[in-house]
């Protein structure tokens, strides 16, 4: 199911994950059971993140430097088919504007259609390692706008038969081609994109995303809620309509305070970071602080009505378990 139809036809706050693909070596069982623990609580769909490849330079023997791709990760796509295979759950891949031409990302556009995936989270990407400036592929997409108006572009295995006139006894449907088969997600920064000059131009920018075609939108994490209810007024007012679901991150250990806010550009309320100071080097008092300022948050946020709550997993199922448990 499409979530633009999940998000239409639930009648109460539902949970979603977001699971980061495996590094290479680990195995499909392992994977599908760390996803295990969180299906008791019903998600409605997996998101799937993805990530550019990147290059490394090595020394040569004649002391020449060549540039190697390195590919440390299972690819979305991958991870998403195997997810399918053992759970009955919809998944949603992202796709970034980073590392892939226009044509590539149309071959990654089939390979999704051909598996029945038809959600897709468009987002542009972070810089290639030691970039300080988001960088296109030549012939890529710069924009998450252009990426979501591409895709809404995307004319499928119907568009393709009709193409090479492979009409005949063809078991594929050649009507013209459904442009809305994939629902897509955007990305929004609720504190604001680090890039941009201010909130109102970071929203400006949001609404070119819907205006493209985005169904609907997940917010990057915060911890402060009324930095959430102050970003979904602000858009509203700025013409943007579809749902506006808030993303969630629990703090594990004193360090993060540091570390999330250079990573996402986001802010750590005082009373939450002189918390987690005081615990020191007490690392379980300090999971369990993160833990339940991110149960707080998610209860308040489904008493005033949101459609769902967007779990930053991490790689970490135990602290998004206990939070589930509590609100759901």
């Amino acid at each position: 199911m499409k979530v633009s139809e999940i998000l239409s036809t639930s009648t109460k706050a539902f949970p979603s994950l977001e699971i980061v693909p495996p590094l290479r070596g680990l195995t499909k069982e392992e994977l599908l059971e760390s996803i295990a623990p969180f299906m008791e609580f019903n998600p409605k769909y997996i998101n799937v993140t993805s990530h550019r490849d990147e290059y490394e330079f090595r020394e040569e023997a004649d002391g020449t430097f060549s540039r190697h791709l390195v590919r440390n990760r299972i690819s979305e796509t991958t991870v998403c088919a195997a997810i399918m295979s053992r759970y009955d759950i919809d998944v949603v891949p992202h796709l970034i504007c980073g590392g892939s031409t226009q044509e590539e990302i149309e071959s990654k556009l089939d390979n999704l259609e051909f598996l029945g995936i038809n959600n897709i989270l468009a987002l542009r990407g972070d810089c290639m390692t030691g970039e300080k400036r988001f960088t296109a592929t030549p012939g890529g997409y710069r924009y998450a706008s252009e990426l979501v108006e591409g895709i809404r572009s995307y004319q499928g295995s119907a568009g393709y038969r009709r193409s090479r006139k492979l009409e005949k006894d063809s078991p594929v449907s050649l009507e013209m081609a459904d442009d809305r088969y994939f629902c897509i997600g955007v990305g929004a920064y609720p504190e604001k994109h680090f890039e941009a000059p201010n909130i109102e131009t970071d929203i400006a920018n949001l609404r070119k995303k819907v205006d493209a075609g985005a169904d609907y939108i997940i917010t990057q994490m915060f911890f402060d809620n009324k930095v959430y209810y102050d970003f979904v007024e602000k858009c509203r007012e700025a013409g943007i309509t579809v749902p506006i679901i808030p993303g969630l991150k629990p703090l594990s250990t004193v360090r993060q305070i540091g570390t999330l806010p250079e990573a996402f550009s986001l802010d750590i309320p005082l009373e939450l970071t002189e918390a987690m100071k005081d615990a020191g080097e007490d690392r379980k008092a300090a999971y369990r602080i993160g833990t339940e300022w991110c149960t707080m948050q998610c209860k308040d946020l489904i008493a005033h009505g949101v459609p769902a709550v967007h779990f930053y997993t991490m790689g970490k199922s135990e602290n998004i378990v206990k939070i589930l448990q509590e609100c759901f």
